[in-house]
């Protein structure tokens, strides 16, 4: 690729998304549909959560189907002579490092929805409790 071409391409790529994204700023007349307010829904971080610890289970038995044959053949090529072993070895480690990563990340995300489903049941019981009873009772007239 020329470096015209290339230039070329950054100005056509920059002309297409400066006319759809806008950054740190909202555009004239508001541009927000919403009402402001983070909402929370318990079921919906439920669903979350158990989606990545299902991944989790579900990728750490199925990465795990040929790692006691990939290490079998590897020691068997190793054993022959053949440096290909090694290099299978090697492999076989970098595998079980990677999956093991993923599978760590899998169980964080988990936890993590968890987490922000005790933590907005305790604020909601918080915000509940700490309101006194005629304020809210001003609310409801």
């Amino acid at each position: 690729m020329a470096w015209d071409e290339w230039e070329q391409l950054k100005s056509e790529a920059a002309q297409r998304s400066s006319a759809s994204t806008q950054l740190n700023g909202v555009p004239p007349g508001g541009g927000t549909t919403g009402t402001g307010d983070l909402t929370v829904h318990d079921d919906e971080l439920g669903r979350m959560g158990n989606t990545a610890y299902e991944l989790r289970q579900k990728f750490g038995v199925d990465s795990d189907l040929a790692r006691p044959g990939t290490f079998a053949a590897s020691i068997d090529l190793f054993n022959d002579g053949l440096d290909m072993g090694a290099a299978l070895t090697e492999l076989h480690d970098a595998w079980n490092s990677q999956t093991k990563t993923l599978k760590d990340a899998c169980a964080h995300i988990s936890n993590h929805f968890d987490y922000s489903r005790a933590q907005h049941a305790k604020d909601q019981v918080q915000v509940a409790t700490s309101m006194p009873v005629s304020k809210i009772d001003s609310y409801i007239k």
